[in-house]
């Protein structure tokens, strides 16, 4: 005992020590997907793939998505250090092959958009263990009593990327070359990189391991079904939803998902443990996850469409007038963290977040096209607000659900059902708004103005608009707010779920003792107590 009291001191200044370049590695996770997406039409206009343009975005979250268990698994068997900087390393080389991709290196642009598309699947394969590198370090070096704090911080940084990467992505646009966009991780990444190599230390753990290869391979061929059918159901340039392609899949991945329960049960060392989903907190937190994810990341997709075209702002403005959510979601994170440090307590935050989660999309749904500005800047405060209280609060508990030997896995499960839920509604709200956006437009200026925007594919650029009759420019805008209105109002149904279940989550005190052994003998009790 008094061993892991007196170690905490000089844990914590190394903590402390190794911080800047975790905050780095994962402003880098966070940054990159927002910044490209504002250099895409840029990049399409050069590389001429306006065909497979949407691929660009499916490689990245596939290779991230595919990657992310198997990053957190090989790190608990291998030991978190190399496992990190690996996929920093493979993360910097995607991005400088990325903005080489149809340059003279690569034989001209003939096959550009194809080279991009590839490596930005490379890319995604080193982001997949970014983040999950990150929380399960801090897992590594703090008890979960200590953790709130820094897994705050960590929050405050992913919101801080959620801006700055539209403002950043809108400058290089701008001023720069699109290749930027990738080029622009280099020097980040490269800092983090060596700051790593010099200044992390953690406990070596020696031991024979099997790598689960099969399930590895069975999961991958799930989760590359699931990614696929959300990226090309329902949409323009993909396949209708009761197509052969789209069944197909979903028949895929049924089977792989039933495959995928016998193998993991047989495995010696299996990527993703079963046992951890036997405990009642860790699965009701990834299923809260999931919602979490699914209502977010789902509806904030629309946000700037409404701010850039409704409200009139230019793509640089929207990103700053995302700095309301920003701000709050950032100091409720240090709030939070400070508050679960000092109390212990933390199954109130969830619950308190989800509800004040599910306000702030209610308050988006009622906004129309004569919505001030500023009004939505109160409202996506109040989005802020509720991110604040979930966002580091549901990886502690996940992280506390499990053995010290699972963090890895538990952090990579944890950040995996976040994704596939916001792949899942972003996907179900577009369409959604698709659908919606046809009824509107025809119920105000005919059938005619609403088949004329469905072969544009919803694609509705603000400089067109302004060229229109005032009274059809009107009905466009006002059909348009109300159908993101309606998206809005979908996602309170699951934004309300999240409180729900956070509900049901047991209390199960932290530990305070020194990660290591000490830490791992005493989840065992804790995840019994916790089924309980």
């Amino acid at each position: 005992m008094t061993t892991e009291t007196a170690a905490a001191p000089g844990r914590s200044r190394e903590v402390m020590i190794v911080l800047p370049g975790l905050m780095l590695a994962m402003m880098l996770a966070m940054l990159d997907n927002m910044i490209v997406g504002t250099a895409m039409p840029r990049i399409v206009g050069e590389l001429k793939g306006l065909d497979y343009f949407t691929w660009v975005t499916t490689a990245y979250v596939l290779g991230t998505t595919v990657s992310t268990p198997i990053w957190g698994k090989i790190g608990d068997l291998y030991g978190r250090k190399n496992i990190f900087l690996s996929s920093i390393a493979i993360f910097l080389v995607g991005s400088a092959l990325c903005g080489m991709a149809g340059s003279s290196l690569f034989g001209g642009t003939g096959d550009g958009m194809i080279e991009l598309i590839a490596f930005r699947a490379l890319q995604g394969l080193g982001a997949g263990g970014l983040i999950v590198g990150v929380m399960a370090i801090i897992g590594d070096l703090v008890p979960p009593r200590e953790r709130g704090q820094y897994q705050g911080i960590m929050a405050a940084i992913m919101s801080l990327a959620m801006i700055a990467g539209p403002l950043v992505g809108g400058f290089i646009t701008d001023h720069l070359n699109w290749r930027w966009a990738f080029y622009v991780n280099l020097p980040l990444g490269g800092v983090a990189l060596i700051w790593l190599i010099l200044k992390l230390h953690l406990p070596r753990h020696r031991t024979e391991h099997r790598i689960d290869w099969l399930g590895a391979a069975v999961l991958t061929v799930a989760i590359t079904a699931i990614v696929l059918i959300t990226s090309w159901g329902g949409q323009k340039h993909g396949y209708p939803w009761g197509s052969w392609q789209i069944l197909g899949l979903a028949a895929l991945a049924v089977v792989a998902l039933a495959v995928f329960i016998p193998v993991e049960r047989r495995a010696a060392e299996p990527i993703l443990p079963l046992h951890v989903f036997a405990n009642r907190n860790f699965t009701l937190i990834n299923v809260l996850g999931f919602l979490l994810g699914f209502a977010m990341f789902g509806a904030i997709t629309f946000l700037p469409m409404f701010q850039q075209i409704v409200q009139g702002s230019t793509a640089t403005n929207s990103g700053l007038l995302l700095l309301p959510m920003m701000a709050s979601s950032m100091v409720v994170s240090l709030f939070v963290g400070k508050a679960i440090t000092q109390t212990g307590k933390y199954k109130s935050y969830p619950v308190i977040g989800g509800v004040i989660m599910a306000i702030g999309m209610w308050l988006l749904s009622t906004q129309d096209v004569h919505t001030p500005a500023w009004r939505t800047g109160v409202y996506i405060a109040v989005l802020g607000l509720g991110m604040g209280f979930l966002m580091q609060t549901t990886m502690l508990i996940a992280q506390n659900s499990v053995e010290q030997k699972d963090i890895g896995v538990a952090s990579s499960a944890s950040t995996f059902f976040r994704s596939i839920g916001g792949s899942f509604g972003i996907s179900l709200f577009g369409a959604i708004f698709n659908n919606r956006l046809a009824d509107e437009i025809a119920a105000k200026l005919g059938p005619q103005a609403a088949s004329l925007a469905a072969s544009g594919g919803g694609q509705i650029d603000r400089r067109v608009l302004e060229q229109l009759p005032p009274p059809v420019k009107a009905g466009f805008l006002d059909a348009l707010a109300n159908t993101i209105g309606t998206v809005f109002l979908w996602s309170v149904l699951f934004a309300a779920l999240v409180p729900v279940i956070a509900a049901f989550v047991k209390h199960v005190p932290l530990r305070s003792g020194a990660p290591g052994a000490a830490g791992g003998e005493k989840a065992e009790p804790m995840a019994a107590a916790a089924f309980e």
